[in-house]
């Protein structure tokens, strides 16, 4: 499911701005779809636009029925009457979405036969500082088994002692849900540090949950500003 909202804040139409020929979000939808590692492949949107471009290109899309304070309440609302186990959330701005990386969020729940784990995401390492205080860049810390402690827009850990030798990682906008924990998403109620971080997966920390991180070394480009937009279009083969 690839959540698509029309109006951005920081870059208002940003999924139809033109990407080597293709709008972003179109490359989004078919680089999810070449993975092949899935039964389904949907966007889901508020926009007549989108999904008018999607479904001219024989994609498939669904429209929203109510607003949605985040992506994955919009897919939750999508997927609630189909027939599924597993659902992964690729957020609209991630047209560099790899194979790889996707599979290793899928292999969490294969490796979980108890089905102890509800939520899994992808992070990967960042180094340069300039990236690491960028606010558009969500932050995760782990503990020792990969489950999330927290994310922030704001540098973390805080670097008090530099040598320490903390690793920053970035999380990167992919969420697989097992289909129960995305319905108990969209009722539980966002708190304030959600509010204030306008991250989502914060609401699954503040109501107790597990979020299982999967380190992956495909960085991409996410496209939040112009100048993302800038470097995607360098960086597109």
């Amino acid at each position: 499911m690839i959540p698509a909202r029309y109006q951005a804040s920081r870059f208002p139409a940003k999924l139809m701005q033109d990407l080597r020929g293709k709008p972003v979000i179109l490359r989004t939808y078919e680089a999810a779809l070449n993975t092949q590692l899935f039964d389904e492949v949907y966007v889901v949107t508020d926009s007549d636009i989108i999904f008018e471009l999607i479904s001219k290109e024989g994609g498939k899309a669904l429209m929203s029925k109510k607003t949605h304070e985040s992506g994955s309440d919009r897919i939750a609302e999508a997927v609630e009457d189909l027939d599924v186990d597993i659902v992964i959330n690729v957020q609209g701005d991630e047209p560099f979405i790899d194979k790889a990386s996707l599979e290793g969020v899928i292999q969490v729940f294969k490796k979980d036969p108890n089905k102890e784990i509800d939520l899994a995401s992808l992070m990967t390492p960042i180094t340069d500082w300039d990236e690491i205080s960028d606010p558009n860049t969500v932050k995760v810390i782990v503990d020792q088994r990969s489950f999330a402690l927290y994310f922030s827009r704001s540098p973390i850990p805080y670097p008090r002692d530099e040598k320490a030798g903390a690793v920053y990682y970035k999380h990167k906008g992919v969420y697989a849900f097992r289909k129960r924990a995305l319905s108990d998403f969209q009722k539980l109620p966002m708190l304030p540090l959600e509010a204030t971080e306008k991250i989502e997966a914060i609401r699954f920390l503040e109501h107790g949950r597990k979020i299982k991180m999967v380190e992956t070394h495909v960085t991409g480009i996410e496209i939040d500003t112009p100048e993302d937009l800038e470097k995607a279009i360098k960086a597109w083969k």
